[in-house]
């Protein structure tokens, strides 16, 4: 049984999971030398199950949590170096998992006759393309759009996985569809999209965006993700909405009002720093403008991105330049956490050391969110001083964008603006348990009310 609130994954800090199928002779001890072998090369057990009995040996498969893959052929060659025991199966739980794909579609009626047939399809399907075709409106009412997203990638930053193309990023696109559905009852289909140049790919999801009621884009990188957004948005009369930068900025908001209403720091008096001035770095700090944190100094590869600076800056940087970094500050990274109340990291694992984070002022919010790894650990900024952590795991993006999707869809919105990205984010906030930053992303009824929430921001 998986412990709730968390996952095995996270629980021990495992981007591999396995079953080993495994042959062992049935005395005392031996499972025992197994489950020894096991620990000896740093991996976690979970489930250990009898599935059958051979003469002298039990057949039992053990389910193993691994940091790399690296750690496989160790622990294969470590199990097997024990007399008695052999791995005669190793099945890749996340491969199965995404094996025939993670979505599918599916009627949402039964055709059981021959009249559901010609109801369904020709000839009575005819009559509502003719309605459809006198009014375009009611394709709202008689199709699927109403419930439809389209996942639009080309696969040139995913996850931290980098530029891997459109049908390597299929596996995440499928993964985006399948919470979509399972959380708010959106269809959702993978777009892969063949090009980085930006007008092919907005002329592509114009041409298609007809049969969708919004549009997510994923896995874009910056700074292309922004002029995507921004051409589509003008050009399309339905929600276009960059995950990775609004989904982000959305949860981080929903983290840090907790965050601060338990270190009783007040948001206009609190500066920040934010490493990472790509898509979520800069989405980030323009919705925590707008909620009203008082300063915030951004960070890139480069340094801190300040007025007047010229090297590795793009128009984006530049329009994050006018509404940041008050001081203008140039310090380097080691010096720019000082007095500083809040850190966000959407950068590179390992950044950020424990003399930065003890340099920052009393109390400090650490969000270490890069993933799979983390710009600092958790443990080492609660060591360093901090007094509210979080990492990338904790802080998920599927707990923001499918109750936004649905929002919007009910509402029939032509767009999302800040004020429904910040409705969510404040309802999120509201939903979680005491002491916790964000509530339970499994369940629906955080999705359902987050949802209602972004529908009203709309409307009003």
């Amino acid at each position: 049984m998986e412990l709730k609130g968390t996952s095995w994954q996270q629980r021990y800090s495992a981007t591999e999971i396995f079953t080993l199928r495994c042959k062992i002779l049935d005395k005392p001890g031996m499972l025992a030398k197994l489950c020894d072998s096991i620990g000896l090369i740093g991996a976690n057990i979970g489930q250990i199950q009898q599935v059958n009995v051979q003469s002298a040996y039990l057949i039992r498969d053990i389910t193993v949590f691994l940091t790399d893959k690296g750690q496989l052929d160790s622990l294969a060659k470590s199990i097997n170096a024990i007399d008695g025991v052999e791995v005669i199966h190793c099945r890749n739980e996340i491969f199965e998992t995404h094996r025939r794909g993670s979505i599918k579609v599916v009627s949402t009626l039964p055709i059981q006759s021959l009249t559901d047939l010609r109801m369904v399809y020709t000839p009575g399907v005819a009559s509502v393309c003719g309605y459809i075709k006198e009014d375009p409106n009611t394709a709202w009412e008689f199709t699927g759009i109403c419930d439809r997203v389209a996942i639009v990638t080309n696969g040139t930053a995913v996850l931290g996985l980098g530029d891997i193309g459109p049908l390597a990023s299929l596996p995440v696109m499928e993964g985006k569809a399948s919470i979509l559905a399972e959380f708010v009852n959106v269809s959702a289909f993978p777009i892969l999209i063949d090009t980085k140049d930006v007008d092919t790919f907005v002329e592509t999801v114009t041409r298609i965006a007809g049969g969708f009621g919004a549009i997510q884009l994923e896995d874009v990188a910056a700074p292309a993700c922004f002029e995507i957004e921004e051409k589509l948005i003008s050009q399309l009369n339905i929600p276009v909405f960059h995950d990775d930068q609004h989904g982000t900025a959305t949860i981080v908001l929903a983290a840090l009002l907790n965050a601060l209403k338990q270190t009783k720091k007040k948001a206009k008096e609190c500066s920040v720093i934010i490493l990472g001035a790509g898509s979520a770095g800069i989405a980030i700090s323009k919705m925590l403008l707008e909620f009203g944190i008082g300063d915030i100094v951004v960070y890139d590869s480069k340094g801190a991105v300040y007025r007047g600076r010229t090297e590795h800056m793009n128009p984006y940087k530049e329009q994050l330049a006018e509404i940041t970094n008050k001081k203008n500050q140039k310090v380097p990274l080691s010096k720019g956490f000082f007095e500083k109340d809040i850190f966000i990291g959407v950068s590179r694992p390992n950044m950020v050391t424990k003399p930065m984070i003890a340099s920052m002022n009393k109390d400090p919010i650490v969000l270490p969110l890069s993933n799979p790894i983390g710009e600092i650990t958790k443990e080492e900024a609660l060591e360093a001083g901090a007094a509210v952590t979080a990492d990338g795991r904790d802080c998920n993006n599927a707990l923001a964008y499918p109750a936004i999707f649905r929002g919007a869809l009910d509402a029939k919105a032509e767009k999302i603006t800040m004020e429904m990205k910040i409705a969510a984010s404040k309802k999120l906030a509201s939903l979680a348990p005491e002491g916790e930053l964000l509530p339970d992303i499994l369940d629906p009824q955080v999705h359902k009310q987050v949802a209602s929430e972004v529908t009203k921001a709309w409307k009003n």
